[in-house]
């Protein structure tokens, strides 16, 4: 969002998040760091993406003209055990946002956060937009049958400008420490765990499958800097919104350098000289032995590549952490939970809303 605000100066930015698994404290921290001028265009609403009745009232009011569409669940372990989580929030959720787009009469350009998970198992590495899709868990189907929508979509009306960035794995924080990843729950994602170990709020790392056939036996990921990730949305948006839209055009983001697991935890334990005791585990359902990113069409397209390592990565990471070992923390009266019912209800119960 600081992005956001710094390369369209006259632009107001809302932020609509249910905070199921975030903080809204991180709103404060963003105005903080974006200065006052800059601040004043960031509002925010606490709204579920599936309540229509409300997403089509923020649309109607705010009458925005682009759509940047972060909201979904991503963990690939959870949707292996609740798929009817995963489909429902993050497809159905998408077809209520998109309806209230049209409804809105205003907004048809759109870039949306897809995931290199919709690749699954890969023929061929590094993986090009072209390459077969074939997604190996819940969550990655997810984001391929939302792709697909979008596509019927723009087939079905050209006004619509579609980017699909399909994302490999963000890690990192902001460099000044003060925003980075703060889940509420134990977390899914590698890097947010090896911090919790490193500060001893976890025993140990299990590293998932040593048996791939790679140079070290864990799995290889593509990891981006979130830095990176943010400032490749600024040219999509930019790209999306220009003279020539893209129609509907899927683009990889990432680095184009595969990183395995055991070394990002190597590098880790170097750069900040913290203790990351790990434990090998069988390897876990939905995972992929090694991806990483073509990354031609994204310089062509976006006119940008990313440019900091994972040293920059775990640097940054480490900075936030040792700042805010908890994180945001919850809400006071909240835990971060999803119950079952509020599932089926599909919609945070908050009159205040619009008071964020």
């Amino acid at each position: 969002m600081l992005e956001l605000l710094s390369a369209f100066p006259k632009a107001r930015i809302h932020i609509a998040d249910n905070f199921w698994n975030s903080a809204p404290a991180v709103l404060d921290r963003l105005r903080e760091l974006a200065g006052p001028d800059a601040a004043a265009r960031l509002t925010a609403s606490r709204v579920d993406l599936r309540d229509r009745d409300r997403m089509e009232s923020m649309f109607v009011d705010l009458k925005p003209v682009a759509v940047v569409h972060f909201a979904g669940l991503k963990a690939v372990g959870e949707s292996v055990a609740h798929p009817l989580w995963y489909y429902d929030c993050n497809v159905a959720g998408t077809a209520v946002m998109l309806e209230a787009m049209r409804v809105s009469g205003t907004c048809r350009t759109l870039v949306f956060s897809s995931s290199c998970t919709v690749y699954g198992t890969p023929d061929v590495v590094p993986l090009t937009e072209d390459a077969r899709t074939q997604a190996a868990s819940p969550y990655g189907n997810t984001k391929k049958v939302i792709e697909e929508m979008l596509r019927d979509l723009c087939a079905s009306d050209p006004a619509w400008r579609v980017l699909l960035l399909r994302y490999f794995n963000p890690v990192g924080a902001h460099p000044s420490g003060r925003i980075g990843e703060s889940p509420q729950k134990v977390p899914n994602n590698l890097m947010p765990y090896v911090q919790r170990v490193a500060l001893g709020q976890l025993p140990e790392l299990g590293i998932f499958g040593t048996d791939y056939a790679t140079r070290d036996g864990t799995a290889v990921r593509d990891y981006i800097h979130v830095s990176d990730l943010a400032e490749a949305h600024v040219a999509a948006l930019k790209r999306a919104a220009g003279p020539e839209g893209p129609g509907c055009l899927p683009v990889n983001v990432g680095t184009g350098t595969g990183t395995t697991v055991r070394e990002m935890v190597e590098t880790f334990r170097r750069v900040t000289g913290a203790a990351v005791p790990t434990a090998d585990k069988p390897r876990r359902a939905g995972d992929v032995e090694a991806v990483w990113a073509g990354t031609e069409r994204c310089e062509a397209v976006l006119g940008w590549k990313a440019s900091r390592g994972i040293e920059d990565m775990v640097a940054s990471q480490w900075k936030w952490a040792q700042s805010h070992p908890e994180g945001f923390g919850a809400a006071p009266g909240e835990t971060g939970e999803v119950s079952a019912q509020d599932w089926r209800v599909g919609r945070v119960a908050d009159d205040a809303w619009r008071s964020l």
